[in-house]
């Protein structure tokens, strides 16, 4: 089993620490405002604020017994999201085949985000090979917070899982993120409780247990529920309760914006 003296040795045990750059982060959100699929704006940011965030998680991820058997074992999520045909043929509420169902759904595939990541090539800089697993399973398994958390891919679902992720890594770029984007929401659909939805994501965040050292692979084949009660993660009832009117809101404001550019 790999060990935080092996890895030690072999080019150091850590992420390089970034300096905080905030001018960076002020464009991108600007950038990200205008355009909420611009999903490189979001690694901008979190690579501009991350700071020792980033240092701080690997050194809680490798120092723990699942962490270092995810390393020593070179485990590759990605790899295993990708397998559709082996999660589809899953038994039916499994977090594997839900996840599998979640991403037909949406027309989104595992490797989505690898692109969209290389907007902050140089986050984490020159990493040990144990710290590229940890930063590359934390990139592949964002869909499967969102299943395992219940949190939608509508505009508010985003920002509560953000919240959410926030509580679970204390990065401020997240944090920074979250702040700037229920005061931007809560301007559009006043009214509708969007901070207290917010604020339901991070306690229910620091409520649960800490996902990034989640055995995904194992609990793939788990039923959600269970999934859930291991992870101790608890329904986003707030969310739950306004995400009808706010995506309704959110499909109407596309539409009229379709309709402006057609004319």
């Amino acid at each position: 089993m790999t060990t935080i003296s092996d890895i030690s040795t072999k080019g150091g045990s850590r992420p390089v620490r970034k300096r905080i750059e905030p001018l960076k982060a002020i464009r991108a959100i600007r950038a990200l405002i205008a355009d909420k699929e611009d999903t490189g704006q979001v690694f901008r940011i979190i690579d501009a604020l991350s700071g020792g965030s980033d240092e701080r998680m690997f050194g809680r991820f490798i120092a723990n017994e699942t962490g270092q058997r995810i390393v020593g074992e070179k485990r590759s999520l990605l790899a295993t999201l990708s397998d559709r045909e082996r999660l589809s043929r899953l038994p039916e509420g499994t977090l594997g085949r839900i996840y599998h169902e979640f991403m037909a759904s949406e027309n989104l595939t595992a490797d989505g985000l690898v692109e969209a990541s290389a907007e902050a090539p140089r986050r984490y800089g020159e990493m040990p090979e144990a710290a590229t697993i940890f930063r590359d399973r934390m990139r592949d398994s964002h869909d499967l917070w969102h299943v395992t958390t219940g949190y939608g891919r509508d505009g508010l679902g985003e920002l509560c899982l953000l919240a959410f992720t926030y509580a679970q890594t204390r990065n401020r770029g997240i944090g920074f993120i979250v702040l700037v984007g229920a005061r931007v929401a809560s301007k559009q659909a006043p009214g509708l409780g969007i901070w207290r939805a917010v604020r339901e994501g991070y306690r229910l965040g620091k409520a649960a247990q800490w996902l990034p050292l989640a055995d995904w692979e194992t609990l793939l084949s788990l039923p959600l529920a269970d999934v859930r009660a291991r992870l101790g993660i608890a329904a986003p009832v707030i969310y739950q309760r306004i995400e009808p009117v706010t995506s309704a809101a959110e499909k109407t404001k596309m539409t009229g914006q379709g309709m402006k550019t057609a004319a």
